[in-house]
């Protein structure tokens, strides 16, 4: 998968500024105010940075933490995952593996059958309806 390089201005100019702000910089939205938190139609969530496949609609489990959250990504190659430490916290950090846009973290605590909780930004996410 060759990678998006673009420049905090290019960015800038394509995404809101809360899309940047998460994507980006390493944001987080407030819970329950995203746009795809309670969404429950079929579709796949994309990159919003890039548009990258990240998560399908049937993967996709109320936590009930106010974000969106999947048990799996669609394919495991479109999404790569690093140590997070900031905020005095241990967590592991999702990124786009095709441009590095912030999507969320991933957690030992989902469902079955994979037992992951992706906990995802909406600002990180486009949304494409099936259908």
């Amino acid at each position: 998968m060759s990678k998006i390089q673009k420049t905090d201005e290019e960015w800038r100019a394509q995404l809101t500024p809360e899309q940047f702000q998460v994507a980006r910089k390493k944001g987080t939205e407030p819970a329950f105010t995203g746009e795809h938190w309670d969404n429950h139609e079929k579709g796949m969530y994309r990159c919003v940075c890039c548009g990258t496949e990240l998560f399908d609609a049937d993967t996709k489990f109320d936590s009930g933490t106010g974000w969106p959250s999947f048990y799996a990504p669609v394919n495991p190659q479109n999404v790569r995952v690093e140590e997070d430490t900031t905020h005095g916290m241990r967590r592991v950090e999702v990124l786009c593996a095709k441009c590095d846009a912030h999507l969320g973290h991933v957690f030992p605590d989902g469902p079955r059958p994979t037992g992951q909780r992706f906990c995802m930004n909406s600002a990180a996410l486009g949304f494409e309806k099936k259908g």
